[in-house]
C-alpha cells in the first residue's frame, strides 16, 4: 500500500529504549477524494517508530465498499523495504513490475521485497463488498536492502492454544514456523483469535521488540488495558506475553524482532539512509512515469493499467537523521 500524503514528514526510525508496555493511539489517514477508504496508521509516530524492523502499520476496515469505493491504490513505488498484507476480510489484486501477480485473501500473507526498486498497484476485487485488514512495512537492513526484488506467498495452518487460535505467518511462535524468508534480523508476525474472557500465555523471544495491534474487542496485555485499534509496545527484556480477553471476542496481530540496530530515513514510500537518497529514489521514479529513457530502477509495467502515482514534493529542508 501506498503513503498517499500529500505532504509526507520524514520519519528518522532508530530504536529507543521504554521501560514497560507503552499504548500508542492510531491517527485516521484517508486514502483518497471524498468517497474514500481510510486507514488507522499506528507505526510510525513521534514516540514510537520501530518494532524490530517493522516501520510502518496501517489498519483498516470493516468498510463497505459500496460506500468507500474500496481500495484503488494506483502503481506506486517502493525501496529499501517489505510490504506485508494481510486481510480479515475482502479480496485485493497484487500487480507488480517484477512479474508478479497475486491475489490477497484472508488468512495468507503476501510478502514483496523491493530491494532496490519495485512498483506495484493494489485493487479490491470486484465480487469484494467488505474490506478488512492490516498493511505492514519493514526496512530492510544495510546487507540487504539493495537486494533484487522477490515476493512470496503462504497460507499458514491455524494453531490451538487452549481456547486460542493462531496463525504465524512471519517468523516462529509457540512451535509454529512460516517458511517465508524475510531477508532481515528474525522477524514474528501472527494473528491471535481469543475467545471471550481467555487467557493466553506465551513465551515470546527475551531479545525482541513486541507490538500487540488490537483489531476488535479488548485486551488486558500483561496487565496493560488495551482498547480496539491501539498498538501496544513491549521493549526487550519481556519473556512472556499474556493476553487476557474482556468480554466479546479479541482479534489480534501480533509483530516483533530484533531491534534494528540502524538508523534510517523513511519518506513517502522509500526507505534511504540520507536526503540524498530519498531525492534520488524521488527523481526516478518521476523521470520513469513521465516516460524518459535511460535505467528503470521501478521496473517495467504492464500496459492498460491506471495511470501511477505522481511523488509528492520532497520538504524544503534537508532530510537529516536527528536525535
Amino acid at each position: 500500500m501506498s503513503n498517499v500524503e500529500e505532504r509526507p514528514v520524514e520519519v528518522v526510525c532508530d530504536s529507543a529504549p521504554a521501560d514497560g508496555v507503552e499504548v500508542l493511539e492510531p491517527r485516521d489517514v484517508p486514502l483518497g477524494g471524498p468517497r474514500s477508504m481510510s486507514v488507522r496508521r499506528t507505526l510510525p509516530q513521534r514516540q514510537r517508530t520501530l518494532i524490530g524492523a517493522w516501520c510502518f502499520l496501517d489498519h483498516y476496515g470493516p468498510d463497505e465498499v459500496e460506500a468507500t469505493g474500496g481500495m484503488r491504490v494506483a502503481r506506486h513505488p517502493h525501496t529499501g523495504l517489505a510490504t506485508v498484507s494481510w486481510l480479515f476480510t475482502g479480496e485485493i489484486d497484487h500487480l507488480d513490475s517484477a512479474g508478479f501477480a497475486a491475489r490477497v485473501r484472508p488468512g495468507e500473507v503476501n510478502l514483496m521485497v523491493a530491494g532496490h526498486g519495485i512498483s506495484h498497484q493494489e485493487i479490491s476485487t470486484p465480487e469484494t463488498t467488505t474490506l478488512h485488514g492490516a498493511q505492514l512495512w519493514y526496512a530492510l537492513p544495510e546487507a540487504t536492502r539493495d537486494m533484487p526484488p522477490t515476493f512470496h506467498h503462504y497460507a499458514p495452518e491455524p494453531i490451538r492454544l487452549g481456547g486460542a487460535d493462531v496463525r504465524v505467518f512471519i517468523g516462529s511462535l509457540a512451535g509454529s514456523s512460516s517458511p517465508v524468508p524475510t531477508y532481515t534480523p528474525p522477524l514474528l508476525g501472527a494473528e491471535i483469535l481469543l475467545p471471550a474472557g481467555e487467557v493466553l500465555e506465551l513465551a515470546i523471544a527475551e531479545g525482541f521488540e513486541h507490538g500487540v495491534l488490537v483489531d476488535q474487542g479488548a485486551v488486558q496485555v500483561n496487565d496493560h488495558a488495551v482498547a480496539a485499534d491501539h498498538l501496544a509496545y513491549l521493549p526487550p527484556g519481556h519473556r512472556k506475553l499474556v493476553l487476557r480477553a474482556d468480554s466479546s471476542l479479541v482479534r489480534l496481530v501480533l509483530i516483533g524482532g530484533e531491534p534494528l540496530g540502524e538508523q534510517i530515513v523513511m519518506w513517502w514510500n522509500f526507505v534511504g539512509r540520507d536526503h540524498d537518497e530519498i531525492a534520488g529514489f524521488r527523481a526516478a521514479w518521476q523521470a520513469e512515469i513521465s516516460g524518459s529513457d535511460g535505467p528503470k530502477r521501478f521496473g517495467e509495467f504492464p500496459s492498460g493499467q491506471p495511470d501511477p502515482l505522481p511523488a509528492p514534493v520532497l520538504p524544503p529542508l534537508r532530510l537529516r537523521p536527528r536525535g
